[in-house]
């Protein structure tokens, strides 16, 4: 049985828990409370109050409070905020989602949306004396959610705006926190004033009293058992001629009058919807690293697992054999753990990106699109990852995986809906390769078809390149610009980076040519749809290039020369097996020849080979703690 590297296991933690380490060991030593762990024996109604009663607790810790602006003027600390949260993942994914919704999706409406007339909602929502939930989506529109057919209409008469559901589509859908324990909601609808619409807004709108029963006009009903996250209580809200007043208009972009007048600093409607939705970006990126998180936690199980597991005796030896010791088993589990490692410094770097946008310190004016992309391409790889290996994990572990006390089926329930919520995962792929087809032309920010491919001509083999700074980093680590890419070594982090490089811009440049031939054939919907499966494979590839990026630069960071060494091992073995996976695509473009991707194969085979020694030392750097994985099966 192997055993773990005490010191590089540390070292390989640090590095992971990136820029806000200091706070993740913090809540390392505070969430590992038996209050705040999940219990799967309850039934709905006890697990929602379990976890509001747990949500107090997590208040009292002081991590809420740094997302938010201070009445003193100190910035908030968004960075801190989403990282001290996402460490709730270990513990219980009701209680990360439901404090989620809380305090980043309801209360991160109010501050990033609102102006100085809100900031007294802002100390009663971290208490909790106002418990709060966010509601965008319909029963009718998920993802489109500039076509949101609930309305706010303005009565100048009354200096109200009238909240109205007017058709059985408009239903406020799959809401948290409107089942029992919201009071109020943060509603998205039509804004419409002196009859014109004016686009899709943000309202602070009252739905319960203090005793929990629905204001006059509002009818909320609760969504039911679900496939996970028990705990959280998702709901559904029907507004009736409710009226708010004026001042519950989240103000921050656009306002009205007293009279009824419009007015916005961003005239164009568009960019002005986009801007909103951009502020929220918070949300995107915290749930794309909890489920990274959850990943992490079943990994840590089924690893461990392997490492005490015994089936079928070595012939030669008479002993039983170790899970982990089959290449099977090896190949199954460690380049998750590879791509998990990857993740982690991808997630780190998008962190540090959004806390210097959101607090002012990066003020580009590309940073903030720059980093809606980046956080929609990383929720799509994080939470399909966590999808993949969760259920790897349970497979891996046989029957014992499939008992709840192991955690494995919890997690794989509850992480389920993250490929879907806070954008679905296809749509978000969609919008990645949009920005790339269209070299982040202004002309196409309302995601209109024809947009699409009235720009797609101008899109250059070296686009992407050009933009993301791949070129440079190519130049930078390649020291010899003489070979081809099957002539050379594929350890090199040069070819490597290259081939993930080249699969992007020849998808680009591709799928720009294809809706091009198609669009004189036809109208822009139709060239659209007809390359749509060119256009989300080049977003996918756009997200492994960009993942690839960070572990890169992450391994860079890390000063112990052992540890270092370990992550680079690692570092190929998420290169290789990412290009076996794909290596169907790469032999049929003539990228790869057919005895460069049996090399490919055997490399991956010799890399879990080598990993397998190290396998508990990279499952402690992961930063899991083991008394926090409360599986049954490991005691």
């Amino acid at each position: 049985m192997a055993t773990s590297d005490i010191s590089i296991a540390k070292e390989l933690r640090a590095a992971l828990d990136g820029p806000w380490r200091e706070v993740r060991e913090e809540a390392r030593a505070s969430i590992d409370d038996d209050r705040l762990y999940g219990d799967p024996s309850l039934d709905m109604k006890a697990a929602r109050a379990r976890v509001l009663e747990q949500m107090h607790l997590v208040a009292s810790y002081g991590w809420v409070e740094r997302g938010f602006r201070h009445v003193d003027g100190r910035p908030a600390d968004p960075g801190a905020a989403v990282t001290a949260l996402e460490m709730l993942a270990y513990n219980d994914l009701s209680l990360w989602v439901k404090s989620g919704v809380q305090w980043g999706l309801f209360g991160g409406a109010v501050e990033n949306l609102g102006t100085d007339r809100h900031r007294g909602y802002i100390d009663d929502l971290v208490s909790l004396r106002l418990l709060g939930c966010f509601a965008m989506t319909e029963t009718g529109h998920g993802s489109d959610v500039a076509n949101l057919e609930t309305t706010a209409t303005y009565d100048p008469a009354t200096q109200e705006f009238v909240v109205h559901s007017p058709t059985p589509s408009a239903r406020k859908d799959y809401i948290g926190g409107a089942a029992e324990h919201a009071r109020m909601a943060a509603v998205f609808a039509q804004l419409i004033t002196g009859g014109e619409s004016q686009g899709v807004h943000c309202f602070l709108v009252p739905i319960r009293d203090e005793a929990g029963s629905d204001l006059p006009g509002v009818t909320t009903s609760d969504c039911g058992l679900k496939g996970g996250l028990l705990g959280v209580d998702n709901g559904r809200i029907v507004f009736d001629q409710v009226r708010i007043p004026r001042e519950n208009l989240l103000n921050r972009y656009a306002d009205v009058a007293p009279d009824g007048t419009y007015s916005s600093e961003i005239s164009n409607p568009s960019r002005r919807f986009f801007t909103t939705l951009g502020t929220l970006v918070r949300g995107r990126v915290s749930v794309g690293g909890a489920a990274a998180a959850a990943a992490r936690v079943a990994l840590s199980i089924a690893v461990r697992y392997a490492e005490q597991r015994r089936q079928f005796a070595d012939p030669d030896t008479g002993e039983e054999t170790l899970l982990l010791d089959y290449r099977s088993h090896q190949r199954r589990l460690l380049p998750l753990v590879a791509r998990s490692y990857a993740l982690a410094f991808a997630q780190n770097d998008l962190v540090r990106r959004m806390h210097l946008v959101q607090t002012g310190q990066d003020l580009d004016p590309r940073a903030q699109r720059a980093l809606e992309n980046r956080a929609a391409g990383l929720k799509v790889a994080q939470t399909r990852h966590a999808t993949a290996a969760i259920q790897e994990c349970r497979e891996a572990c046989g029957g014992a995986g499939y008992l709840t006390e192991n955690r494995l089926v919890t997690l794989k329930g509850d992480t389920d809906v993250f490929t879907t919520f806070e954008g679905d995962n296809v749509v978000l792929t969609q919008l990645v390769a949009k920005d790339l087809l269209t070299a982040y032309a202004e002309e196409v920010r309302d995601l209109a078809a024809l947009g699409w491919v009235r720009f797609a001509a101008t899109t250059a083999r070296d686009v992407v390149r050009e933009r993301s700074g791949v070129r440079q980093m190519i130049q930078r680590l390649r020291d010899r610009g003489d070979e081809t890419v099957d002539e050379a070594d594929l350890s090199r982090r040069s070819v490597q980076l290259q081939l993930f490089a080249d699969r992007e811009d020849y998808m680009v440049r591709t799928a720009a040519h294809r809706l091009r031939a198609r669009a004189k054939e036809t109208g822009p919907f139709e060239a659209f749809n007809n390359a749509q499966d060119h256009i989300l494979a080049a977003g996918t590839a756009h997200i492994e290039r960009m993942v690839l990026e960070a572990f890169i630069d992450g391994i860079a960071d890390i000063e112990d020369p052992d540890a270092r060494a370990l992550a680079d091992s690692v570092c190929d073995l998420y290169v290789y097996w990412t290009i076996e996976q794909n290596q169907a695509w790469y032999i049929m473009h003539r990228f790869m020849s057919v005895e460069r991707a049996k090399a490919v194969r055997r490399g991956v085979n010799e890399l879990v080979d080598r990993l397998r020694p190290q396998a508990l030392t990279l499952i402690e750097g992961l930063g899991v703690p083991e008394g926090m994985l409360r599986a049954a099966m490991l005691d």
